[in-house]
């Protein structure tokens, strides 16, 4: 298999590589969502959320994923949140524009390292369009409004994508991302935070998948922020014990991993993870 091959069909089949970053430079400095608002004055230690991080890296290691770093840098204190400066989608990976013009240079990193990688990208430079909206399911693509996603930039990538029935979902506008109320696990199943959407996007969605929900404690605690990293196996916290009693009790492996530093700041396991390739 090519060395720089990406690809990625769903959000569930085998992760094989998978681009994080550390928290090392992790702080809030301007709250820019209501998460980050409830943890201001308390903020992030570091040493801790350093810690959880490597545990996060360690799993994806064990599960035999090639993990790729992104260097930190301190300018970036929310660079720990690969997923939200791209995608892929079957074959292609895009580098994305950013809603928040403080992240904007963390696009800039990822393609660095992606030219030294000679992996192949295409720029999309609608404003804006960030990876924590987007959700794939084969030929269907879910793709969240959010603050930090224009109704412009995903009409625009389904030009770009004209194969594919991509979606847009409205969410509440306390939300950050789609994957922060609604995450695919398998092929009809996904879990949801039913309080974030209208009764019409609730029902589009339950015609298409049998719903996990989750509750208001555990959306607190990103219950759907979890990672699939393919054969029925979820990385998820273990503070989420509803959410993961659910999830086990339909086959699923639940790989539990302590991140409660990091979700101070708004994002979880999938906020963290950025998939090259699943197969």
């Amino acid at each position: 298999m090519p060395t720089n091959r990406v690809h990625c069909k769903t959000e569930y089949d085998t992760l094989k590589k998978v681009i994080v970053c550390s928290p090392k430079y992790m702080t809030i400095k301007n709250a820019i969502n209501e998460t980050q608002k409830l943890f201001k004055d308390e903020n992030i230690d570091v040493d801790i959320a350093k810690e959880q991080h490597e545990r996060f890296v360690q799993v994806l290691k064990e599960n035999e994923i090639d993990v790729i770093e992104l260097p930190p840098e301190e300018k970036f204190h929310e660079q720990v949140f690969t997923r939200d400066i791209g995608y892929c989608i079957g074959e292609q990976l895009f580098a994305t524009t950013m809603g928040q013009r403080v992240r904007a240079g963390e696009v800039e990193v990822l393609m660095k390292e992606l030219n030294k990688r000679d992996l192949p990208y295409t720029l999309f430079d609608e404003l804006s369009l960030e990876g924590g909206d987007v959700i794939i399911d084969g030929e269907k693509i879910w793709v969240g409004i959010s603050d930090r996603t224009t109704i412009e930039a995903i009409r625009a990538l389904q030009d770009q994508l004209p194969t594919y029935k991509i979606t847009p979902i409205p969410i509440a506008e306390r939300i950050l991302h789609l994957d922060c109320a609604f995450n695919i696990i398998g092929p009809e199943t996904a879990i949801i935070f039913p309080e974030a959407f209208g009764n019409t996007e609730y029902s589009l969605l339950s015609q298409n998948y049998h719903l996990i929900e989750i509750t208001k404690n555990e959306e607190l605690t990103l219950g759907t922020n979890v990672l699939s990293i393919g054969q029925k196996k979820v990385i998820s916290m273990p503070q989420n014990k509803q959410v993961n009693q659910a999830m086990s009790k339909m086959g699923y492996q639940i790989i539990e991993v302590d991140f409660s530093e990091i979700i101070k700041s708004g994002g979880s396991f999938r906020c963290c993870s950025l998939p090259l390739l699943r197969g």
